[in-house]
């Protein structure tokens, strides 16, 4: 094994959560009742097939009397037996593919909303969640559980349920009408029922969990090297991902052969089983019929019973494991689903009331988990409407965090934060956030076309806004030079456009939110000079009457801020006019001092 493959130890993230089999079944019983009278028709036609099933040794039995007793004197009675059984097994087969016809669309309803409820559970948990999990991972195990749902319906419908009515139902006709033999009949069935539970639940079970949680890493690796493509051309790097890769597949696949290697294991006490039913059964059947208290109508009821039985029994093993391989897959959705949410909206919610964009921070205090002491202390901070405040000080002073806090992507540890007079915790998170523009330093696209990743905060707004919008951004030229113009897809993450292009279809899409705050996380630093200096003029417009946040890498974009706010350690150290805090030789003129001399050091 290669030190490069994740392991269970070193990736919490990536074991599966075990819901348990309790709440797995509550959640399965939520999807299959939600489509009640799909279900109740399925199960109508489907316990009329059943109990055709069951009838066939019956007139088996009925039919081979009849014939025993010659063409003449049984001729009426075979040609009975022979209509009826052939009736029955008509309707078994017509009934059972009947019932399938209403079976289709509720599985497939229940897996679309399988799918769509892990979704919205994973798109409600918070930016924190989401930065200590896998996306590959994430999406492995929410696609996994649509089939999981499949293989755990299918099971108990198609073979476990009908499994035990037929294995019931043949025990009691057998001890009817011999007793020893339905003893017999039921020991041998419950030691084989015993025994797969056991193997599944203790010989497979952790096997299961192990195998699933392996296959989790290979969707994370995948996804971590896919969509860090251009990192690993860059690097002369493909051999080496190659080699990652293969560790990791390599730690699933020798999982994978103990667990289906243990499967096979269990088969052997299984086909022996079957064996000593078969031999048994007929066996006793022969000394029934040798004392006389036997027909060969009975002996062809048991002959027909042990097939009928043995089918049942030799896939209800693998049924069992089935079900424990299902419960693995779907556990982890249906973990998400029971978990609670670190940011929530509180019951009734009011929407956002947007107005002059006010920002009030009052004695805040706030710490990231897992960090020994708090970021924020006792932070308070009045940002006047339509004012343009600028953040600088040294990486991890706090300045990212006040804009995870204005968005609500934390929650504060005390204190409050006020956006028009609004608590940001009373109000729900989209509405909020629809409030706030936001330009980031890297903008992450969307694999959709560049009218939809513009037209992202506003999906309905005109093709002629949508136009206006790229207009100012300026990327309207260089959207027109592409083949397909406005239809262009960008890639994923927008890999297909350049940095500057990506840069500029962020800025668009901030000018169509027309948002009364705007955050720009150094919005033009992937620009060059010329298109810069186009851009900050059209931005200089979007801010104009609105509250501006401006996250500075780069002091000299800030010069004409209305305050500029300079952090250090999670505290405003100084707050002024850049020309005020330059002569003040503090923090933001030694920032000041070393931005000048990079510049006089790349000349």
């Amino acid at each position: 094994m290669s030190d490069a493959a994740l392991t269970d130890d070193d990736d919490d993230e990536l074991r599966p959560l075990r819901a348990p089999a309790g709440e797995i079944m509550r959640y399965l019983w939520v999807r299959w009742t939600s489509q009640t009278p799909l279900l109740i028709t399925f199960l109508l036609l489907y316990t009329i097939a059943v109990a055709c099933d069951l009838a066939l040794p019956i007139v088996s039995a009925q039919l081979i009397d009849a014939l025993s007793q010659g063409p003449d004197a049984g001729r009426s009675a075979a040609v009975a037996a022979y209509t009826l059984f052939c009736a029955i097994a008509f309707g078994f087969y017509f009934m059972r593919n009947w019932s399938v016809r209403y079976w289709i669309p509720l599985a497939a309803r229940n897996m679309r909303d399988i799918v769509n409820g892990g979704f919205a559970d994973v798109q409600r948990f918070s930016a924190d969640w989401h930065a200590n999990n896998f996306a590959g991972a994430t999406v492995r195990r929410v696609s996994r559980a649509m089939n999981a749902y499949d293989i755990i319906s299918d099971t108990l419908v198609w073979f476990v349920l009908p499994a035990i009515i037929v294995l019931t139902g043949v025990t009691v006709m057998t001890a009817m009408r011999w007793p020893l033999i339905g003893l017999f009949v039921f020991v041998t069935i419950v030691a084989m029922l015993v025994f797969n539970y056991w193997a599944a639940r203790y010989y497979l079970r952790e096997d299961y969990a192990q195998t699933n949680a392996a296959d989790t890493r290979i969707g994370a690796s995948l996804a971590d090297a896919v969509g860090a493509n251009a990192s690993v051309k860059a690097f002369g790097a493909e051999a080496r991902e190659a080699e990652r890769l293969n560790a990791v597949v390599e730690d699933w696949r020798w999982k994978a052969e103990r667990l289906w290697t243990r499967g096979t294991n269990t088969w052997i006490l299984q086909n022996i089983l079957l064996y000593v039913l078969q031999v048994g059964l007929l066996g006793l059947v022969l000394r029934e019929w040798a004392q006389g208290r036997a027909t060969a109508g009975d002996a062809a009821f048991a002959i027909t019973s042990y097939f009928l039985v043995s089918g049942y029994l030799r896939s209800i093993g693998e049924s069992i494991r089935n079900l424990q391989r299902g419960f693995a897959d779907i556990s982890d959705v249906v973990a998400y689903a029971n978990q609670t949410a670190d940011l929530a909206d509180p019951p009734n919610a009011r929407a956002f009331a947007a107005g002059a964009g006010r920002i009030q921070f009052d004695a805040v205090s706030f710490g990231y988990r897992g960090q020994p002491a708090p970021l924020y202390r006792d932070f308070s901070l009045d940002i006047a409407p339509g004012e343009t405040v600028a953040l600088v000080g040294p990486t991890g002073s706090g300045k990212s965090t006040f804009v995870k806090l204005v968005q609500r992507l934390y929650d504060v540890n005390a204190g409050v934060i006020r956006i028009d007079g609004q608590d940001v915790r009373t109000v729900s998170q989209a509405s909020l956030r629809r409030a706030i523009a936001i330009v980031p330093q890297d903008p992450a696209l969307f694999h959709r076309t560049l009218r939809e990743n513009i037209a992202y905060a506003r999906p309905d707004a005109p093709m002629e806004a949508v136009i206006d919008s790229a207009r100012r951004a300026r990327a309207h030229d260089f959207i027109l030079r592409l083949p397909k113009g406005y239809d262009t897809e960008v890639g994923e993450r927008g890999v297909k456009l350049s940095g500057g292009e990506r840069q500029r279809v962020a800025l668009a899409r901030a000018f169509l939110a027309d948002a009364p705050i705007l955050v720009l996380d150094e919005a033009t630093s992937s620009l060059d000079v010329e298109t810069e200096r186009d851009i900050q003029a059209a931005m200089a417009e979007l801010m104009a009457g609105r509250t501006t946040i401006v996250v500075a890498h780069r002091l000299s974009t800030i010069r004409e801020a209305d305050r500029i706010l300079v952090f250090d350690q999670g505290r405003i150290v100084e707050q002024g006019r850049h020309r005020e805090l330059v002569e003040s030789g503090g923090l933001y003129a030694r920032l000041h001092a070393l931005a000048q001399g990079d510049k006089l050091a790349a000349a």
